[in-house]
């Protein structure tokens, strides 16, 4: 079967891979880091507002696959420090309905370009 592969409008990535791959109505969304796309740079101000942006940087993949929240099934968390999970915790609470994928959330010892937090995501087309 062949895959499609979306890419965010003004975006960038820092590899040989797609920012989203789809195949047979399963979506598989690359890792976000809190990279602002317009600066360049990592967003600043603690775990809460880099939650945030990687949340924003992976609707703008949604947007570019035609998906909603409510299509998310599975997430990925990388969090380098674990301490600072209910921060993040608390930004996740707000940004998806019931029922919430599932979700796994784990501690790595570093992330692409010193980011303190990745988020990967799977979702499954209505």
């Amino acid at each position: 079967m062949a895959r499609t592969a979306y890419k965010a409008e003004g975006t960038t990535v820092a590899g040989p891979y797609s920012q989203a791959v789809e195949m047979d109505g399963w979506i598989y969304l690359s890792g976000q880091t809190p990279m602002n796309f317009e600066t360049g740079k990592l967003v600043e101000g603690g775990i809460g507002k880099q939650a945030e942006q990687c949340f924003s940087n992976l609707k703008r993949v949604m947007d570019a696959a035609g998906l909603d929240w409510d299509d998310i099934v599975k997430v990925g968390v990388f969090l380098t420090d674990m301490s600072k999970f209910a921060e993040m915790n608390a930004v996740y609470a707000t940004i998806f309905n019931a029922p919430q994928p599932a979700r796994t959330t784990v501690a790595v010892a570093a992330l692409p370009g010193g980011a303190e937090l990745e988020i990967d995501m799977i979702a499954r087309r209505k």
